[in-house]
């Protein structure tokens, strides 16, 4: 192999392995978080129907639990939480994986603005489509079965939007991504929710959010990696001279593959939702679970909401708009529009097509939107941190705020003609700042509390 080949392969496995290295870090981090918190977790007997009980008689009576057992149940609850969000890892990707190939695959098959518009929204209509089926299906089917549903969504996506033949395929494709992220986004936070204990419920729900931001951030870096080594790493012929060489959005597109595959491996090892458990009368096995994942006074106090609950009329879609339901509902309808309205869609998607028209080259352009990538994270970290402490509101407050400023001299810069120097993408990145530590991780904590058991599913 030619020296200049081998060094840049070597440069894109030690970057892959650095970034895999980082994303591991964040989880210990978080783990080590929780740890130092009360304890959370007690030995229980899974054996009998009593034997929950007798763990809280025994812990009265001032028997101590290892702090070995605290480590390992605490480790088993982030673990659960971490693999719910590989699911918002994959909405970030898919999400993002399209700013760098839309000027790529319109240039090759020459469309206009029209095809160029269905190309980007074609997954948001799958992601309505998802949305209306997933809730419904859960509610009857489970919610692990539906999280498996959405890994098999984003596996045939990848898989399409990679070997596409004609344009209208990809549409196709990209529509059966969409629907994977519509799933996703329902029923990942929903069963972080619902295994999480209340105290820690805002932090653990808000990593559904940093997935989905390490998710846009890894497009941005595969999508500017594999550009960079298109014309650096030439392959004579074959599949790989097709997708990295001719047409390197295929290999873009076909990245995500890997992780959908992962995820739907990874959602064989969790078990069932506690409360879809108990809702559908299988209190023991719903005890055991709870049992592992919180305080055994905690886990009782719960159990005993969740079959209260459980024991009202079972709810339909005409519950939510009587009484107490209509503002519950009026929230949940509200926050997630009034999120991609705010226009953080506008800069996922077309991010690097904003910052050439402000006088960046292409290369330097996915550059920026690396950084942005980058300040999303951070900033959904510091939402992870802060939502249990400072409040919902507060943050929502906060950011609103000045992600309202930013937008208004983002605009005025354009207006003004000052599309030169660093004040374009400053303005973008205050925004996603703005953006990331409040609306965009607060807003599923809120949706995941809102709505009892009885209509979660339904209502979200």
């Amino acid at each position: 192999m030619p020296p200049e080949k081998s060094r840049h392969i070597r440069r894109s496995a030690h970057s892959t392995v650095a970034f895999t290295g980082i994303y591991i870090s964040l989880l210990k981090a978080y783990i080590f978080f929780l740890y130092h918190y009360p304890p959370l977790f007690h030995n229980t007997d899974k054996n009998t129907n009593q034997g929950w009980k007798l763990v809280i008689c025994l812990r009265n009576q001032g028997v101590a639990v290892s702090n070995y057992t605290v480590i390992r149940r605490s480790i088993y609850l982030g673990w659960l939480a971490f693999i719910a969000a590989v699911g918002g890892f994959l909405f970030g990707f898919d999400t993002a994986v399209i700013s760098g190939t839309l000027s790529l695959v319109t240039e090759q098959f020459a469309t206009g603005p029209l095809w160029e518009g269905w190309f980007v929204s074609s997954a948001i209509l799958g992601c309505i489509a998802g949305v209306a089926f997933a809730g419904k299906l859960s509610d009857g089917a489970g919610r692990k079965k539906v999280m498996l549903l959405s890994s098999v969504f984003f596996f045939i996506s990848g898989v399409g939007c990679a070997l596409s033949g004609e344009k209208n395929e990809l549409i196709l494709f990209r529509f059966i991504g969409g629907m994977g992220v519509g799933v996703a986004s329902i029923l990942c936070p929903m069963y972080i929710s619902e295994i999480s204990p209340a105290g820690k419920r805002g932090s653990l729900v808000a990593l559904y959010q940093l997935g989905i931001t390490i998710g846009i951030l890894s497009a941005y870096f595969s999508n500017a990696l594999l550009l960079d080594l298109s014309g650096k790493i030439i392959f004579q012929n074959g599949l790989l001279s097709w997708i990295v060489n001719q047409e390197v959005w295929r290999a873009m597109f076909g990245m995500y593959i890997i992780p959908a595959a992962l995820f739907f491996l990874l959602l064989l090892l969790i078990p069932e939702s506690p409360r879809w458990l108990a809702v559908r009368g299988k209190d023991m096995k719903a005890m055991a679970i709870l049992t592992r994942i919180n305080d055994t006074e905690k886990a009782a106090w719960e159990m005993e909401q969740i079959q209260a609950v459980s024991r009202e009329k079972k709810g339909d879609f005409k519950l939510l708009f009587t009484g107490d339901y209509r503002l519950p509902l009026l929230i949940g309808l509200l926050l997630p529009l009034l999120s991609q309205f705010s226009g953080i869609n506008a800069v996922i998607y077309y991010g690097p097509r904003i910052l050439e028209k402000a006088g960046f080259l292409l290369s330097e352009a996915l550059g920026g939107q690396v950084t942005i990538g980058i300040i999303n994270v951070l900033f959904t970290l510091l939402a992870i941190f802060t939502v249990d402490r400072w409040g919902r509101k507060p943050l929502l407050m906060l950011g609103i705020g000045g992600a309202t400023l930013a937008l208004i001299s983002c605009g005025l810069l354009f207006a003004l003609g000052i599309t030169r120097g660093p004040w374009i993408l400053l303005s973008i990145l205050v925004y996603i700042a703005c953006f990331a530590f409040s609306i965009g991780a607060v807003a599923w904590v809120i949706i995941g509390e809102i709505f009892p058991n009885n209509i979660r599913g339904r209502a979200m």
